[in-house]
């Protein structure tokens, strides 16, 4: 086996399949690359065995079929080393692997690519086609609420929903549930809800681009499949229930508050700088055109804030986490936002005034 190609060519699906790959495994393998010459074309594969990256390029130059594995943060760091333009020359003696680039020459050891592990080959059930764009979106607007390594597995990762003309996003750690919703028109979906987890979710926003560039979507039994021009990705499932958040979603709020979605964020995060450190906690004394938020700590310091806000109803306290009302904040693409509350003792709706595709919900605290 052996190919020549250039520095550029090589750098971009290494880098790409190099996120799949945990560096500190139980099992050595898992820290390598597969690299695969076949049909010229040179594949590249990395896994985690949760998740798996495959990306290939058309190869101009000599080659030889055959596969092997290097690790993968060597060959990495080799190459993103060497000067632009330089041409790469990757070649097998016995059980080593030769890369001669320049002047240099470089040997690493390798494993053979018969151990490698491949996740095994699945059926789709339910199969679509969504840009880039879109999917981001869906994803970028709830993935900041999934749990992180809850004994309640199933809230560490999203819920991915489809029927008929709808594509849904929800994620939830317990106190807080983040909701997007696409319509989608090109065909009518089947009924399906998996749970992608949250290694694969934070893969998929890093690799897919905000653009027109469709992709296509496969869900399987226990597999979710993403395919582009530049790669296949695909990420195990999480067996598991989601929580039914439909139950969670204030109903009956009767008071309504607009504001600026900046000038909020803004003192929301000035407050936050003399919140309690653990906690994270701020009081609102919601009133008729004002909002005042206060935070204090410890160690007796004290911040306070006064937004003028569109609000004109009965006077309202209500504590939350500082943290969980910037995050949402951070997802609401308009400059307007709209608070939905009921009292000191419900949950918070929140959504971008100008859009009600995506839904927050957060929990208050008592302070």
């Amino acid at each position: 086996m052996k190919f020549t190609i250039s520095r550029e060519n090589f750098l971009q699906p290494l880098q790409l399949v190099s996120g799949a790959v945990e560096r500190r495994h139980t099992l050595p393998i898992l820290s390598n690359v597969l690299i695969k010459v076949s049909e010229g074309a040179l594949w590249l594969t990395g896994t985690d065995l949760e998740v798996e990256l495959i990306s290939s390029i058309k190869l101009e130059d000599e080659f030889s079929e055959g596969e092997i594995t290097v690790p993968a943060k060597k060959l990495f760091d080799i190459c993103r080393g060497l000067s632009e333009g330089t041409q790469i020359n990757f070649s097998l003696d016995g059980n080593k692997a030769i890369i001669r680039a320049g002047r240099g020459r470089y040997t690493l050891s390798t494993l053979s690519a018969s151990d490698y592990p491949n996740l095994e080959d699945w059926e789709g059930e339910a199969e679509f086609e969504v840009s880039g764009a879109n999917l981001k979106h869906l994803i970028d607007s709830v993935s900041f609420s999934m749990a992180q390594q809850d004994v309640r597995y199933y809230l560490n990762g999203m819920s991915l929903e489809t029927e008929e003309n709808l594509v849904r996003t929800v994620a939830t750690d317990g106190h807080r549930l983040a909701l997007c919703r696409l319509e989608y028109t090109a065909a009518s979906l089947p009924a399906r809800q998996v749970i992608i987890p949250r290694k694969g979710v934070l893969e998929i926003s890093r690799l897919i681009e905000d653009d027109d560039k469709l992709l296509k979507i496969q869900i399987g039994a226990n597999h979710i499949r993403m395919f582009s021009t530049e790669f296949i990705f695909t990420s195990k499932l999480v067996d598991g229930r989601f929580p039914d958040y439909r139950r969670v979603l204030p109903k009956e709020s009767d008071k309504a508050i607009l504001a600026s979605k900046g000038v909020l964020k803004d003192a929301f995060s000035r407050a936050a700088i003399l919140s309690n450190e653990k906690f994270r906690g701020v009081r609102l004394n919601i009133s008729s055109g004002e909002l005042k938020i206060t935070a204090n700590n410890p160690e007796q310091e004290e911040a306070e804030e006064i937004v003028d806000i569109d609000y004109q109803g009965d006077s309202l306290e209500i504590g939350f986490n500082v943290a969980y009302l910037i995050d949402v904040l951070n997802s609401i693409n308009s400059n307007n936002v709209k608070i939905n509350l009921m009292d000191a003792n419900s949950s918070a709706l929140i959504e971008d005034a100008d859009d009600d595709a995506a839904l927050y919900v957060i929990m208050p605290m008592r302070l």
